[in-house]
């Protein structure tokens, strides 16, 4: 099994429509590992490793959010999956 890992950003309506602990649960259920965390900017960012066809879901999933939200757009960038850390947290 190819573990990867990806960092992402989430535009739109992200931040007050519990878009994290969705991504938590989300994530969880994936079997994936890493955070999710809101910016200043209004953003959502996160750091998320695992299974490639694990984290390609959750980046789709991601693109829709919980139903509250409004994504407008989602980045992405290759990390090391080396970087994540175990479990899944929302952080600060």
């Amino acid at each position: 099994m190819t573990e990867t890992a990806a960092s992402v950003r989430v535009t739109g309506r992200v931040q007050g429509v519990a878009y994290r602990a969705w991504a938590k649960a989300q994530a969880r259920a994936l079997g994936l590992r890493g955070w999710v965390r809101n910016r200043d900017d209004g953003s959502v960012v996160a750091l998320i490793a695992g299974p490639e066809d694990a984290v390609k879901s959750m980046i789709a999933a991601m693109s829709e959010g919980p139903a509250a939200a409004q994504v407008t757009d989602v980045w992405t960038e290759e990390a090391d999956p080396a970087d994540v850390p175990e479990g899944f947290e929302i952080l600060p």
